[in-house]
């Protein structure tokens, strides 16, 4: 507890930053457990949000707000250069053109191919900054969580429920419990949020933070810039957690500062001064507590076919505890190998949610630049937005990709996740900077190791999963 000041002062519950968050949204109790909580900005996609968006047409209802509504391209639309409406992905033009049509109609903010400000939706949120420290959003996609990362209370939706937020600006909602996660110390030189991420899911398992609203803190949290908090948010729905948020600090308010929605002049000033209350009390009381040590974390590789199946690269792949385990291990045709690390790949993918923002390109390219992806591989990297591909290609990261062997693609989810269009082969063994492995998640029957982006690069080079430290060491084994 902690007291108010003044005479008489009552004592008041010391809260968490959900807690506020809940309490500054609460439209009112439903009951004990279930809150109406108002929604500042609704997120949609062409797979989902058009779906949402003609429903409500149909049923007669307008969308509430139109300009808290934003929609891009992205779950289905090609990213081969030269795309058009037309997909790979059977019906995918239909989404992509009744998505268009609805949102036009609903007169909503559209970020449609051509426009530079296209892309991957939890991308182009953030650098937008549509989302903002203390707002609620909502996308009817599981990893709208990335968007903690600014401070938001963001959670992913289905699509009626999208719709009842068109129409309402509110939706029903079970409180979660609150958990934190505190990373301590700092990180080692080399190794990156998306294995500090892997290394989180593979400690606590894929349903440590179910029922969970978690939030990251601690020093190696506070270290990562923004982009890199994004990276380990979004993860958070791999640990099976509500949503995931870190409190705003100055790094968010620096990157948050002149982007196209962000609030400007007086606004701008009464924001900050709102967002400065933004974090937990320091003797706020979480349900769930868990300290991860950041010096115990090294690159990470997934062995299986779920994220916490995830091991450090060049360690042993743990026995099979269960069936499920087994199962794993048949999929990925991994047999009795003790380590993952030296199995031969067939591709490797830079892009998605997790890792396809600029600060990601830069260090694939610092990796590739004089180098060759091995023969036979394929690799291709698949910018997060139109404003992320600009300034890479500004900086000639596309020509260091390219000629070193990559594909240089147009923004969108790619093959993140396979619904029918583009993939990798049956058998095909990639390793990817993406956020899930399931079976078939890239292709039927293709088998996916995720990392991050710096293994991808090294591994792609060295044509098997490899870790960044190995190119070094080659160059000096040549040189001697």
């Amino acid at each position: 507890m902690r007291n108010s000041s003044g005479p008489g002062a009552k004592a008041v519950a010391a809260s968490t930053l959900f807690d506020k968050l809940w309490a500054s949204h609460l439209v009112r109790d439903i009951d004990a457990v279930t809150g109406l909580i108002a929604v500042d900005r609704i997120l949609l996609h062409e797979r989902t949000g058009g779906i949402a968006l003609k429903s409500l047409a149909e049923d007669g209802r307008a969308v509430r707000d139109p300009a808290r509504v934003f929609v891009t391209m992205d779950h289905v639309v090609d990213t081969l250069p030269g795309r058009g409406d037309d997909t790979i992905m059977p019906t995918g033009k239909q989404f992509i053109v009744e998505t268009r049509a609805a949102a036009q109609a609903a007169g909503v903010t559209l970020f449609d191919l051509g426009d530079l400000r296209q892309g991957i939706v939890h991308v182009i949120s953030p650098e937008q900054a549509i989302v903002l420290p203390g707002l609620t959003l909502v996308c009817p996609d599981s990893h709208t969580c990335t968007q903690g990362a600014l401070g938001a209370l963001a959670w992913g939706i289905g699509s009626s429920e999208a719709e009842h937020a068109l129409a309402t600006n509110t939706l029903r909602i079970t409180r979660p419990a609150n958990m934190r996660i505190t990373i301590d110390g700092t990180l080692r030189n080399g190794v990156s949020a998306k294995d500090l991420a892997l290394h989180i899911v593979a400690t606590i398992g894929a349903a440590g933070a179910r029922g969970f609203m978690l939030e990251y803190a601690g020093e190696a949290v506070r270290d990562l810039d923004v982009e890199a908090r994004m990276t380990l948010c979004n993860m958070a729905t791999e640990l099976g957690a509500f949503s995931a948020i870190i409190a705003p600090d100055d790094k968010v308010i620096a990157y948050l500062r002149g982007r196209p929605y962000a609030p400007a002049g007086e606004d701008w000033s009464q924001a900050l001064a709102s967002w400065g209350a933004l974090y937990s009390d320091p003797d706020a009381v979480f349900d769930r507590e868990v300290r991860i040590d950041a010096a115990a974390v090294g690159p990470m590789v997934s062995w299986g076919t779920s994220p916490h199946q995830s091991v450090t690269a060049g360690t042993h792949v743990p026995a099979a505890a269960d069936d499920s385990d087994k199962r794993a291990r048949d999929y990925m045709d991994i047999g009795s190998a003790g380590s993952v690390t030296g199995l031969a790949i067939d591709a490797a993918f830079i892009g998605s949610c997790t890792n396809a923002r600029l600060s990601d390109l830069r260090i694939v390219a610092g990796l590739l630049a004089g180098r060759q992806v091995a023969q036979g591989v394929r690799a291709i990297c698949v910018p997060g937005s139109g404003e992320v591909k600009r300034a890479a290609e500004a900086e000639g990261i596309d020509k260091v990709l390219i000629a070193a062997g990559f594909e240089w693609r147009e923004p969108g989810c790619s093959m993140c996740f396979f619904a029918g269009g583009e993939s990798f082969g049956a058998g095909q063994r990639v390793i990817s900077s993406t956020n899930r492995n399931f079976e078939n998640r890239q292709g039927q029957r293709t088998r996916t190791h995720i990392a991050a982006p710096a293994t991808v690069a090294a591994s792609a080079v060295l044509g098997r999963i490899a870790l960044p430290d190995e190119l070094a060491t080659i160059v000096s084994e040549a040189v001697a």
